[in-house]
């Protein structure tokens, strides 16, 4: 899955894809297939750490800027790898971008493997949550028969980072928030920071959060 990843990225306008893993198994994988792979420690405690490390041993300057694409998201699309980073490179005063798209699926709604996002008028990160946000008070009273309008936003796993911002990162405390709804990206919020939002027209291939996930994303590839 790591590799078909990293075919995905590498079909996007980035200079470099790199595959940063913890463990030597991953790299040989990737090796095999001639993907570029580094190995970093063990005990990064996110994604986002791990990647901050990785930057250090390719020697990134502080104003480039990277793309970190989750290694479960074996159909990521390579023009929203692209959209992101442009989102990130015009709008410097926000540290990190990422992605969403429309949820049309109540039952997608209510799922807390799928990350909900609200934002503000600018465009920007207001919240992440598992829980399903926002909250139509009205419209849920009877259940969830229908969707809000504007309809609400999932979260695609999907970051874009000012490199200067993420070797701050493993420095900043972790947020209470971040350790209840075991999400990174909260931390980045907690400290003030802000986070760009690039919204999706079209939704994005399947993530794989669990084993039917996987099977779906299989049986696509088949």
């Amino acid at each position: 899955m790591v590799v078909r990843v990293a075919r995905q990225a590498s079909r996007s306008k980035a200079r470099k894809v790199v595959v940063a893993a913890d463990h030597v198994d991953i790299v040989a994988a990737c090796q095999a297939h001639g993907i570029n792979a580094l190995l970093t420690r063990e005990e990064h405690a996110t994604g986002s750490d791990r990647l901050a490390e990785a930057c250090e041993l390719l020697g990134l300057g502080d104003d480039e800027l990277v793309v970190n694409v989750q290694g479960d998201e074996p159909l990521i699309d390579p023009g929203l790898i692209d959209a992101c980073a442009d989102l990130l490179a015009a709008q410097p005063e926000c540290v990190m971008g990422t992605a969403a798209h429309e949820i049309d699926d109540p039952a997608e709604f209510l799922n807390p493997n799928v990350v909900k996002l609200v934002r503000d008028s600018n465009g920007r990160a207001l919240y992440f949550s598992r829980a399903p946000i926002p909250w139509w008070r009205d419209g849920y009273t009877h259940g969830v028969p229908v969707l809000s309008s504007p309809q609400p936003l999932r979260h695609v796993g999907l970051y874009a980072y000012q490199v200067g911002f993420l070797k701050r990162f493993p420095m900043l405390a972790a947020s209470p928030l971040e350790t209840v709804e075991s999400l990174e990206q909260l931390r980045v919020l907690w400290h003030g920071e802000r986070v760009a939002v690039h919204v999706s027209n079209t939704r994005p291939g399947p993530g794989v959060d669990t084993p039917e996930d996987l099977e779906r994303v299989r049986a696509r590839f088949a």
